[in-house]
Order: structure tokens, then sequence, then C-alpha cells
């Protein structure tokens, strides 16, 4: 419920807006694009610094185990470059975005490559799943690409 604009007339008029309504309209007035891209922002600095973590502890063993640690700055301040700044949303965002989406799927072939070269590979799934690299985190770097990629598609607000 709101109240009428009107300061002549005291009544209250119904919003009719509810739940996804009220999600969907965000998305069509614009709304949801910011938000998106900011997102995108906490996204990158939260799996850059968990990325981190887990490729200190194998010790950085391979030089690529950088790369998503470094594309993490990268995809916060082009997030919040987004958030800001309209032409900054449709130019930046998504290049970060994309090559974030790049980087992992890259990381997904190459911790499926790390899996089947532990001892039993692939025969010993389950062992290997649970001792060898994530098989599914380098995914979760390519939601938070998708999110900017997505944010940059989405209608911004006037």
């Amino acid at each position: 419920m709101r109240f009428a604009r009107n300061r002549l007339t005291p009544t209250v008029v119904q919003d009719g807006v509810h739940g996804i309504d009220r999600m969907v309209r965000n998305v069509e007035t614009g709304r949801f694009e910011r938000s998106l891209a900011g997102l995108t922002a906490v996204g990158s600095v939260v799996t850059a610094v968990e990325i981190y973590f887990e490729h200190d502890s194998a010790s950085f063993g391979n030089t690529m185990m950088w790369w998503p640690v470094v594309l993490g700055p990268v995809g916060a301040v082009a997030g919040v470059a987004g958030f800001l700044d309209k032409r900054m949303a449709k130019t930046a965002l998504p290049l970060a975005s994309a090559v974030i989406v790049a980087n992992g799927l890259q990381g997904t072939y190459l911790h499926g490559r790390g899996i089947a070269q532990k001892p039993g590979g692939w025969s010993n799934f389950r062992y290997n799943m649970e001792m060898g690299p994530p098989l599914m985190a380098p995914l979760l770097v390519t939601m938070v690409g998708g999110m900017g990629l997505l944010a940059a598609l989405l209608r911004r607000e006037q």
C-alpha cells in the first residue's frame, strides 16, 4: 500500500504489485540492471578470495591458477563501473564478464583434466572427485561472469 501523492486527498491507494510481479517490474523498468552489476562486483571479490585460498593450498602449481585470482578484481571494478555508469555497463562489464566466463569454462576443463590425471582417473570417480580438484568450482566463476553478461543485456533505468 502507498499513499496518494496528492496532499489534498489523504486516501490510501492499493499498489497491487507483489512478489514476482515486483521483480518483473524491476526488470522492465531497468532497476535490476544496476543491482546485477553490483552483485557481479561483489561476487567477483568473494570468488577471487575463495579461489586464492584454494589455489594457495595447491601451491599455485600451475601458473594458470593465478588467472581467476587476477580476474576477480577486474570483474569487481567492471561491476562497480557498470553500477555507476551506463556506458561502462554496456562496454567494460560485458567484456570483463566474457573473459571471466571463458576462464571459468577453461577452469572446468583443467579441473577435469586434473581428475583424470589422479591415480585411477575417471574410473575412480568418487575418490578423485573428493580428493582432486573440485570439478564444479570453476562453474561458480562462470555464473558470476554470466551475471555480468546478463546485466549488460538488460535495460537500464532512465
